[in-house]
This record gives structure tokens, sequence and C-alpha cells, in this order.
């Protein structure tokens, strides 16, 4: 009986793991799709992410899903070429 339920939560652990991974790759393309249309903001429809400035071309970008992750971003006027500098996950 005890092998049984710890099968069950064997299970459970896996299947918790892969859903996890699942929203952690859904929340860094997010991420990755605002990091490309920074310079153009306005060409994203429904972001799915906050875009802050933080002055001197350098922006901060947050998932609205979860889990949280935050990317620092440098953007280059020039050649719009954007630069991470920083990367994290925001545990609330």
């Amino acid at each position: 009986m005890q092998l049984e339920r710890l099968a069950a939560l064997e299970v459970m652990s896996v299947n918790t793991y892969a859903e996890a991974q699942k929203e952690f790759i859904a929340a860094e393309q997010s991420l990755f799709e605002c990091e490309q249309h920074l310079s153009n903001i306005a060409a994203l429809e429904h972001p799915a992410c906050y875009i802050q400035s933080a002055g001197k071309n350098i922006w901060l970008i947050s998932s609205k899903s979860k889990p949280r992750l935050e990317v620092l971003i440098f953007l280059d006027e020039k050649t719009n070429m954007t630069t991470r500098l920083n990367w994290r996950q925001n545990f609330e």
C-alpha cells in the first residue's frame, strides 16, 4: 500500500514539474517577443509583458503570466539591437 502511495506521489511530482516547465517556457517566450519589438512597442497588439523605462536606453520587461520573469534590456537606438543585462525570477 505504501509503495502505491509513493508511486502516485512520484507521478504527481513528474506532472507538476512538466507543467511548471511549460509555464516557464511560455513566460520566457513572451519576454522574448516583447524584447524583439522593443523599438516598436506599438506593433504589439496585446503585449504579454509589462515594459518600463529605466532611463538611458535601459528597459525593464516583466512577464504578466506566472512564473513572473524580469529582464533588464539595453536598447541601442542606432541599430535597434537589444542586449540582456540581467535576468531574474520575481517571487511574490
